[in-house]
């Protein structure tokens, strides 16, 4: 079986901006506010923290459950792991997540001061400078045959982009503008040349974005 890179339930603001300007420990998306661009898929049935039963079904529930369908490892920036910047002061942070990460697959964090490995729970985390080409090899071999998902951030995903190895991607617009931060694109449009795309409405106010390849 073909092993794809997916970006799954990445989310933007209406003018493409991915996160806000300004990211530091306090504010994970600088200046934005989350809750507009996330409160869709925290309010699914299938919400990876959700404690009590209940939540939404119907297509935001479905594309929530399909983020974690297949998933054998997960590709991310160093700016998605943590807010800080050059070499490692310490090693004491060990990401936003807490002692049991959602991710459950070895994560690939690119950066350009590696670290050593470490593990938390069943997820363990490796820190590579190498180039998307080189990461995606690595992941893929991690993942055992199942998908690698790319997680972001924005400059990672575009890095991926750019290279042409991203396979299929969803993204969801929220009906609101951040104005600046980090920029995923001027229009979807501009990604027509080499991915289909079908656009799809939802009764919670998203826009799903579904790419694949041509």
């Amino acid at each position: 079986m073909t092993q794809s890179l997916r970006v799954q339930c990445f989310n933007v603001s209406r003018d493409g901006f991915g996160t806000g300007e300004g990211q530091s420990l306090e504010r994970p998306f600088g200046h934005a506010d989350p809750t507009p661009l996330f409160s869709w898929r925290a309010a699914t049935a299938s919400f990876v923290y959700r404690t009590e039963p209940g939540g939404s079904r119907g297509l935001d529930d479905y594309l929530t459950r399909d983020a974690e369908c297949n998933i054998g490892a997960e590709i991310m920036g160093r700016n998605k792991f943590g807010p800080q910047r050059g070499p490692w002061e310490n090693h004491d942070w060990q990401g936003w997540w807490g002692d049991n990460p959602p991710f459950h697959t070895p994560v690939f964090v690119l950066t350009h001061h590696v670290r050593p490995s470490f593990t938390l729970a069943d997820t363990t985390f490796h820190f590579l400078d190498a180039s998307p080409a080189e990461a995606l090899a690595q992941a893929k071999q991690a993942a055992d045959g199942r998908d690698v998902r790319l997680g972001g951030g924005v400059a990672t995903i575009r890095e991926f982009l750019e290279a042409d190895l991203v396979d299929t991607m969803h993204i969801a617009v929220a009906p609101v503008d951040l104005e600046r931060g980090e920029r995923l694109w001027d229009s979807p449009d501009d990604l027509l040349d080499r991915f289909h795309l079908e656009s799809v409405p939802s009764t919670s106010g998203i826009t799903h974005l579904l790419f694949w390849r041509r």
